[in-house]
């Protein structure tokens, strides 16, 4: 009996523990425990630097509304912007590297080169997130194949976990989101598909081999 007592005193007592915790959260903290719950989901076990991650706070956004060329923001005016983020944009065919930034709205989320928005891809539309299992930064957005979209996009984020997370929220599609191992495939538009090889090597690095591939070390 007293065994059975000391038990329900227990549960009790971490029942209100939890309670008091809860309720002294601030909104700040609840959005981030929520956000980080989401990157736990998606990558826990799945990707390196995932535990490193788990100390570092996840910023509300990277650049401010402020930071973007007016004449991005007259593009987008009407969307509620959510998330901004400097990113390194591979092209497509030769994959040159280009600075680029992400804007995330509450509906879309936006390629952006200076005054320019370079690829516009609705959350309703897109088909897959994918990333490697390695410690790199490379996040593939896939894109429906028609005649809006030019193709896969392929960035590399120094905040991966931050706006992989983010990005799923929004478009409320984390099922989406695949950690690859090896390679993956992405589409190039008219019908062809491109390889992504990862591997592991002294210093990290991104370049076209030989054989035409994106290489990601």
């Amino acid at each position: 009996f007293l065994m059975q007592t000391s038990e329900m005193l227990r549960k009790i007592c971490m029942r209100n523990l939890v309670r008091k915790y809860c309720r002294g959260l601030t909104a700040e903290r609840k959005v981030q425990l929520q956000q980080k719950v989401v990157t736990s989901a998606v990558f826990c076990g799945k990707k390196e630097g995932y535990l490193e991650s788990l100390s570092q706070p996840f910023l509300e956004t990277r650049l401010r509304e402020n930071d973007l060329n007016p004449k991005v923001l007259q593009l987008i005016r009407g969307e509620n912007i959510k998330y901004v983020t400097p990113v390194i944009k591979y092209d497509r065919n030769g994959f040159k590297a280009r600075e680029r930034l992400l804007v995330l709205t509450q509906s879309s989320a936006y390629v952006v080169e200076m005054a320019k928005i370079k690829q516009k891809i609705e959350y309703s539309t897109l088909k897959g997130i994918s990333t490697s299992n390695l410690s790199d930064g490379i996040v593939v957005i896939h894109v429906p194949e028609d005649n809006k979209q030019k193709g896969d996009v392929i960035l590399q984020c120094e905040h991966l976990f931050e706006t992989v997370t983010k990005l799923c929220i929004l478009a409320n599609k984390q099922s989406l989101v695949k950690v690859v191992k090896g390679s993956l495939r992405f589409r190039i538009g008219s019908g062809k598909e491109g390889t992504m090889v990862f591997s592991v090597g002294p210093e990290p690095q991104v370049f076209r081999d030989k054989t035409g591939q994106l290489t990601v070390v």
